[in-house]
């Protein structure tokens, strides 16, 4: 059995590049950045799982974001350096190193590259040379813009997003500077930076800085070649950052570039768009410490990340403190079930950190008796290589779970392969492919000191239980109680969980 061939087709056999729109760090990482992070984190892993080699670029934006759209108004960073009296790389490093921490805690592995726009200023000065070359561009006031009419009679602007030139005039905004423009829906390649403006480079037609669009078009072929696989970012990015990209793709190296296209949708709270002036605007820093009005109380990264993977990525999420507290409770019914089937299989628990990966490949057939656990088997792999439907996913993982408890209590005999396959969709799917981690003992830092230490303070008390020591044996699970972990005396032992 083989599941590669369902998911999609790479350009070159084996090898996989994949390319995301990364954060403009001006800010620290909010709700808005946990969906992709999270979204292409489970991508890139289950297509190593799967058995391919992945090259995963991200980029960090630190240059050429205007406040206003991607053609006017102040540089967000530079803005933020101005009111903070720093070097807006002083803002680019101090934002880029938070957001790093905010994905590592909600186990998002790191890209094989991350590259910086401002760090590939020549590069897209050369493909705004080549556009020009090709007819596609002219030079307005120092500015270059792409011409999309001209670029439209001779292909199709709006290919992706369905759009059509006389709906994207309908979209844009009258802004000030745009009468250097031929059509208002003409975008900035290159722009001419005013004296005030910080952030700038010299280039052939004076100094100025890169438009938005451009770095991912050109970093994007540099990392990953002229034609790549996969290319995400969130769904208010297909039109018209990625819009752009394909076109100044084709008129820059004469192709597309990027054959599958994925969109993540958007997270909503309480049925609103998330938004500074609606009060809602909740930070991953201010959310993990439960610091805003919004919030009944803090909220883990792992119960983030499973929350985010119990909706399928193209629909919108909306967030709740009702939400959140579900999936709080069904994190740990996941994490519950691994240590009663580790318990009952004397598997010896993954110690895995935050970040790292699983370094196994599918197998081609299920070891499982129980036809239950076969048809869950196959129905996790063929959700996630049904695009990506983690919800279905976790709905067969759960369907494990009821089969671990009817096992752990002695209602149902498990073969060594029932054994095998759940533990496999443990170890590989849910901590491999799903990146979730029992986080009370990963944030510990080790989990085999965790679990042995444990193993020793059970131990003890069982002595003194078998002395009739009973005042011993109560002090031990009070004070264990009083550090949050719950111990239950079962017909098979000693329990524990951390609350």
């Amino acid at each position: 059995m083989t599941h590669k061939k369902e998911l999609f087709v790479p350009i070159n056999p084996g090898h996989v590049g994949m390319y995301v729109c990364g954060p403009t760090v001006y800010g620290d990482a909010h709700l808005g950045h946990a969906r992709p992070g999270v979204t292409y984190d489970v991508l890139q892993r289950l297509l190593r799982h799967l058995g391919y080699k992945v090259r995963y670029v991200r980029n960090i934006t630190d240059v050429g974001h205007l406040e206003h759209d991607a053609d006017e108004g102040e540089d967000k960073i530079a803005k933020k350096a101005r009111l903070e009296q720093v070097e807006p790389m002083e803002v680019v490093q101090t934002y880029t190193f938070r957001y790093h921490e905010a994905m590592r805690q909600l186990n998002v592995a790191p890209p094989s590259i991350e590259p910086h726009a401002s760090g590939h200023i020549i590069e897209q000065i050369e493909t705004v040379k080549k556009i020009l070359e090709a007819g596609y561009a002219y030079e307005s006031n120092g500015s270059i813009y792409f011409d999309v009419e001209k670029y439209n009679r001779d292909h199709r602007y709006g290919i992706l997003s369905g759009r059509t030139l006389d709906d994207t005039l309908e979209g844009t905004r009258s802004l000030d500077g745009q009468s250097d423009k031929k059509a208002p829906y003409d975008f900035a390649l290159w722009k001419k930076a005013e004296p005030q403006h910080i952030m700038k480079w010299p280039s052939p037609w004076g100094e100025g800085f890169p438009g938005w669009h451009l770095e991912c078009s050109v970093m994007g072929e540099k990392y990953l070649g002229h034609d790549f696989d996969i290319h995400g970012g969130g769904m208010d990015l297909m039109f018209p950052h990625h819009e752009c990209e394909i076109a100044q793709n084709v008129a820059s190296r004469g192709t597309q570039g990027v054959h599958y296209w994925v969109h993540n949708n958007m997270i909503t709270i309480n049925g609103q768009k998330m938004g500074k002036s609606l009060g809602n605007f909740i930070t991953l820093p201010q959310l993990f410490a439960g610091e805003h009005d919004k919030l009944d109380q803090a909220y883990s990264p792992m119960t983030i990340r499973f929350f985010i993977l119990q909706a399928h990525y193209r629909s919108t999420l909306d967030f709740s403190n009702e939400a959140l507290q579900a999936a709080e409770k069904g994190l740990k019914r996941v994490m519950q079930a691994y240590k009663d089937l580790c318990a009952i299989s004397g598997h010896k628990a993954i110690d895995l950190g935050y970040g790292e990966f699983i370094d196994a490949v599918a197998p081609e057939s299920c070891k499982a008796d129980n036809a239950e656990i076969k048809a869950i088997f196959e129905g996790v792999y063929e959700a996630l290589c049904d695009d990506m439907n983690t919800p279905i996913a976790l709905a067969q993982i759960f369907d494990a779970i009821r089969i671990i408890n009817t096992a752990k209590e002695g209602k149902l005999q498990l073969s060594a392969g029932d054994i095998d396959t759940l533990v496999q969709l443990f170890d590989d799917v849910v901590f491999g492919v799903l990146g979730l981690r029992d986080e009370a003992v990963a944030e510990s830092g080790n989990q085999k000191v965790v679990a042995g230490l444990m193993d020793m303070v059970l131990e003890e008390r069982a002595a003194a239980k078998a002395a009739k020591d009973w005042p011993r044996s109560d002090a031990i699970r009070d004070n264990l109680k009083a550090l949050g972990i719950t111990v239950k005396d079962t017909k098979n032992g000693a329990e524990w969980t951390i609350d």
